[in-house]
């Protein structure tokens, strides 16, 4: 991850929280679950060994994501987001053109990313297709499916 990661306090905190549980308990569990496999013998042909070894790779990957992404993060509060063009942490109401259906969404770190939830990621293409556009403004964005234009209904908090 580059650049700077704009998050809520409420995602830094959940992001530390993790991190601090993969490094106490997740590690922890894979150490136990290596020696475990180391205890059954030839090394060479221990199916378990390897798996064990292979978990301990990505979760380290893992970690070091995290830890990235916390350095990286810049804390965003509400009260700071300039509600007359759509930045991160903006609601924003939006027309598609196509079908005429309105959406709303609000634009968050990748982190914090989850379109159930209405929330999509600044970086996603409609993320990225809507940032700095003023209520009036059609926003188009390639998206895989083909070009979608969006006319912006309101923006808020």
């Amino acid at each position: 991850m580059s650049g700077v990661n704009y998050v809520t306090k409420e995602t830094l905190d959940q992001l530390k929280e993790e991190l601090n549980q993969l490094k106490t308990v997740g590690r922890a569990e894979i150490a136990r679950q290596i020696a475990e496999a180391r205890e059954k013998g030839d090394l060479k042909e221990n199916a378990e060994y390897d798996a064990a070894k292979e978990a301990q790779g990505y979760h380290e990957a893992k970690i070091a994501q995290l830890e990235s992404a916390i350095v990286t993060a810049r804390v965003i509060e509400a009260k700071d987001v300039d509600t007359s063009k759509v930045s991160i942490l903006s609601k924003v109401k939006v027309t598609n053109l196509g079908n005429k259906k309105i959406f709303e969404y609000q634009i968050v770190s990748e982190q914090e990313a989850d379109l159930k939830a209405g929330k999509i990621s600044v970086t996603s293409p409609i993320g990225k297709g809507l940032l700095g556009k003023k209520v009036g403004d059609v926003a188009e964005v390639t998206a895989p499916g083909g070009v979608l234009k969006f006319k912006i209904e309101n923006i808020s908090i």
